[in-house]
């Protein structure tokens, strides 16, 4: 039977990190360390998604940079369009710059609505998701195959943005972000409100995926990483399973990708190609893809780490990125948050194997 003890081990946890976050982190860091700390939670908000489709489901999404910046880019679209308004102007400062026509593009026009914008954060990442899972899933492809068509989809997304320079920004993207749905984002108060939003969206959505860990649909998740012909013979689609888990994921890094525009003021394509996915696939690996809590510290951990040894070791660091991902992997399959238990079997002694019993034949002598 479960304990009141294990029974309350779960909300305790996310009480903890609602005070840790909601409480302590504000009180204790300047402006300046709590706006690292909400670009390092958007991170960490991608790596909730990827724990709940590589960590359960077993798909290896190392294109999440795709639906990061699509997020990013839609965000990032409508404020611009904000600020540009708010200046009198018809058009975003880049177009100005670099645009060819005086009139906003087609497809620049709904974002000019709040609650289109919004929705478009989370739905068209989660539509291209779908799309894409849809074939790739029903052609059975995965393993690593998966991984690099995934990565193809982020490299062909960057190079896609970068091309259109007087639609998108090309290579600087949608920068000096001014406000935030009315509020200016040069107002350090301003600043924390959105750090407060982004943890609450974190606590939110890892609420949301333990509860999908722990019900049906998680154990099917489980078991069509372990076995899709077995789960397939039982009467289920394996497809349409891994497809729920990466279209999730798919909405999480988009909606990461739309807070961390206002956390930082400015989305890019250095944001959403190749190397950034890998990173946030590297999070979740060293902190325990399969452990939420795991993949969460993992991903700040790492964030940190970037931002900290970047600066001092700006070549160095990608080729310590892929080290930690390879030991990870190679070594510590269920990162950090699998440490404990790996060091508990080790101490635990070994039973003597059971000795057979030696048949004796009547008539033998010593």
């Amino acid at each position: 039977m479960t304990t009141i003890t294990e029974r309350l081990r779960v909300p305790g946890a996310f009480a903890l990190g609602a005070v840790l976050l909601l409480g302590v982190a504000p009180l204790a860091l300047s402006d300046f360390r709590l706006s690292l700390l909400a670009k390092y939670l958007c991170y960490a908000i991608v790596a909730v998604g990827v724990s709940l489709a590589w960590g359960r489901g077993g798909l290896m999404v190392l294109g999440q940079g795709v639906f990061f910046g699509l997020g990013g880019y839609a965000m990032a679209m409508h404020l611009k369009l904000t600020d540009a308004a708010a200046t009198g102007e018809k058009l975003p400062d880049f177009m100005q710059l670099y645009g060819t026509s005086d009139a906003l593009p087609w497809w620049w026009k709904p974002f000019a609505n709040p609650a289109f914008a919004l929705a478009m954060t989370v739905l068209l990442p989660m539509a291209v998701a779908a799309l894409l899972g849809f074939f790739v899933f029903r052609r059975r492809v995965k393993g690593a195959y998966f991984a690099i068509l995934s990565q193809a989809l982020a490299a062909a997304l960057s190079i896609w943005l970068i091309g259109q320079q007087a639609t998108t920004g090309g290579t600087n993207g949608l920068t000096d972000i001014q406000g935030f749905f009315g509020y200016s984002l040069d107002d350090p108060v301003n600043q924390r409100m959105v750090y407060f939003i982004i943890a609450a969206v974190l606590l939110l959505l890892m609420a949301l995926a333990r509860q999908l860990f722990v019900s049906r649909y998680g154990e099917l998740l489980i078991a069509v990483r372990d076995s899709e012909e077995r789960v397939r013979f039982l009467g289920y689609d394996p497809a349409n399973v891994k497809l729920v888990a990466y279209v999730v994921a798919a909405g999480m890094a988009g909606l990461s990708g739309a807070l961390f525009v206002p956390a930082v003021g400015i989305i890019s394509p250095a944001l959403i190609g190749i190397v950034p996915s890998i990173g946030f696939v590297i999070g979740a690996a060293v902190g325990g893809r399969a452990s939420l809590v795991g993949a969460v510290l993992g991903a700040i951990a790492v964030a940190w780490a970037q931002s900290t040894l970047s600066d001092e070791f700006p070549a160095a660091w990608t080729y310590l990125q892929g080290l930690l991902f390879v030991l990870a992997v190679g070594f510590l399959p269920g990162g950090l948050a699998s440490l404990g238990a790996v060091l508990r079997r080790r101490r635990t002694p070994k039973a003597p194997a059971a000795q057979e019993p030696v048949a004796v034949t009547v008539g033998e002598t010593e």
